[in-house]
This record gives C-alpha cells, structure tokens and sequence, in this order.
C-alpha cells in the first residue's frame, strides 16, 4: 500500500516538473518574441524619425532646384532686354526697338511655357465663367451674343488649371435674356393689370346683350 503512494507521488512530481519544464519553454520563447518585437519597433521608430528630418530637407533642396530651373530659363531673356536697352538709342527707328520687344515677349512666353504656364486664348471667344472675368458689357449689333470683344488683362493657366482669368469686355445685345444677377425683377403691377382685363367685357359680349 505504502509502495502504490510513494510511486503515485513520485509520477506527480514527474508530471508536475514537464509542466514546469514546458512552461519554462513557453515563457522562453515568448520573451524571445517581445525582443525580437522590441527591437523591430525600435528600428522602425529610428527610422521614421530619420524621415522626418529628411523630408524638409528634401522638399527644400526641390523647391530650391525649381527656383533655380525658373531663373535659369529667365536669364536669356533678360539678357536680351538689357542688350534691346542699350541698342535702343542708336535704333534708327522705332520699328527696330518694337521688333526687339517683340522678340524678349516672345522668349518669355516660351520661357513660362516650358514650365507649364500657358495663355487663356479669349479674344473673340464665347464668354466662360471658368476662364473669363467680365469687366463690363457692351453691345455690337454684328457680332454673338456673349462672345469676348476686348481683352483687358491675359489670364493664364498653370498645368491645365486657371491660376489667372482673363479680364475681358462681353458683347451683349439688347432684348437677350440677362443673366441671373441682372435679370429685371418682376413687376408687381402685372397681376392687377391681367385682373383688370378679364372683368372688362369683350366687344362680341356687349353686342350680344
């Protein structure tokens, strides 16, 4: 009887030490898991800091390089204004200096075109809220309604979006529906007057009576 206690306490102990043993293993092996962890986070925290210093850095190196790139293109340019300047006095007619003027506009069209800015065409197109500011109206019996008569200011586009409309002068013809802001308000005298003519018998009415 002794002898079955002792060998039953004694696989107790066994079985109580392979449970320890294997707990033991698991704590190992998740605590191998936390530093592993741990350390990964701690890479990846360094490297979002090293990020965070690194982008305005870079987005000041590119702003600066487009700066650059800009002046660059302009420079030309201003070196022919400077050389029209100073041939100007010696031109022998004004022809000659327009010409030169007409050359340095040209060169600073295909300057801004090289980085994307290009010109709102609106002479003589059909008004656009989208492109256009009308700065007045006026009326020209010969031609459309709503299209462009005078160009005061150039609009401009920047990558296809509107950075600057253009300031432009709007044909407008007499009896054409206005637009919403200028349409007349209605007058309040028109109901009585429609009243007014339905009580007042026709002519065939009275002869009938």
């Amino acid at each position: 009887m002794r002898d079955k206690k002792t060998k039953t306490k004694s696989e107790d102990t066994k079985a109580t030490g392979k449970k320890i043993e294997t707990l033991e293993q698991e704590l190992e092996s998740v605590t191998k898991e936390r530093d592993e962890l741990l350390g990964k986070l701690q890479r990846v925290s360094a490297d979002y800091a090293n990020f965070q210093k690194r982008v305005p850095k870079q987005v000041s190196d590119s702003v600066a390089y487009e700066k650059e790139s800009i002046i660059r293109t302009l420079l030309p340019t201003l070196d022919n204004f400077e050389h029209t300047l100073q041939k100007s006095h010696a031109a022998e007619s004004v022809d000659i200096v327009l010409e030169g003027v007409r050359i340095i506009y040209d060169q600073m069209v295909g300057a801004m075109k090289s980085h994307g800015v290009e010109q709102i065409h609106a002479q003589d197109e059909m008004f656009d809220p989208a492109q256009h500011e009308a700065m007045m109206r006026k009326e020209d019996p010969e031609r459309e309604d709503g299209v462009v008569l005078e160009e005061f200011q150039k609009g401009y586009r920047l990558s296809g979006r509107v950075i600057r409309p253009s300031k432009v002068v709007v044909n407008r013809l007499p009896g054409r529906t206005a637009p919403p802001e200028e349409a007349p308000a209605p007058s309040e005298e028109a109901p009585e007057q429609v009243t007014d003519e339905a009580e007042e018998p026709s002519e065939r009415e009275t002869e009938t009576e």
